[in-house]
């Protein structure tokens, strides 16, 4: 399955997403030993790749990313301790749709990516997430995630352009035997296979809903100046609940 990406035109995409390659790290002390990161020779996407990952009509709703952009409140440096207090009121669509509140992380700027391992201290690059713990096949039925930038600084949105079961398929012989997990995305760019990550600009205010069970994932705040805050939940947003 191709990257969905719901943004209503192609301009719009183009105007927020750029593409690259990957490779993976090595004797980096930031990252796990292995892990797949963006090599860093943004461009922008052409009208070519726009229309290819833009998500066709009647692409299932759990699959589909969408950008979010509410009247939040941005929040200045200073302010980072009270809006971590807080972050679960910010939820924008109380009144539509019930999700599960995941907490709120404030990430440096200019951070190449943004998730660490809690165990290791080490950055994983992108990953897939388990929150479902779906095994393959059923990847694209878990729930969404949201991710709202309450700022200050700009934030970045990047995933890979294959989904996890693709890239699980072609690295194991019996998928039905195994739960697809972040090695089999490292195994995947080792073994040589392409790969690219496309990387969405999310101003202070804007988030994404996404399947980050079924793509390969991070966040980034490359050149940005300052620090940013982003929010999380999980939930069944229907198709259309993002506004951009």
């Amino acid at each position: 399955m191709a990257v969905s990406l719901a943004f209503g035109q192609c301009g719009s995409l183009r105007e927020r997403c750029e593409i690259g390659s990957v490779r993976l790290s090595h004797d980096e002390a930031e990252y796990d030993d292995g892990a797949v990161v963006p090599a860093g020779d943004w461009r922008p996407l052409n009208m070519r790749e726009a229309q290819w990952f833009e998500a066709e009509p009647g692409t299932p709703d759990g699959t589909l990313i969408e950008l979010v952009r509410e009247p939040l409140p941005v929040i200045r440096a200073e302010e980072v301790s009270d809006i971590h207090a807080t972050a679960a009121d910010l939820y924008p669509f109380a009144d539509r749709c019930p999700a599960d509140f995941l907490g709120c992380v404030t990430n440096p700027g200019d951070a190449r990516t943004t998730t660490e391992d809690p165990a290791t201290g080490r950055r994983l690059g992108l990953h897939v997430d388990n929150w479902d713990r779906l095994p393959y096949g059923a990847r694209g039925d878990g729930r969404r995630r949201l991710c709202l930038n309450l700022g200050p600084g700009v934030r970045y949105f990047l995933l890979g352009d294959r989904d996890i079961e693709e890239i699980y398929r072609l690295v194991h012989p019996d998928p039905e035997h195994h739960y697809p997990h972040t090695d089999d995305v490292r195994r995947y760019v080792t073994q040589g296979r392409p790969l690219q990550c496309l990387r969405i600009r999310l101003d202070p205010g804007d988030g994404y809903l996404a399947p980050t069970e079924l793509l390969p994932h991070d966040g980034s705040t490359l050149g940005g100046k300052q620090p940013s805050t982003a929010a999380f939940w999980l939930g069944r947003w229907p198709a259309g609940t993002g506004t951009l």
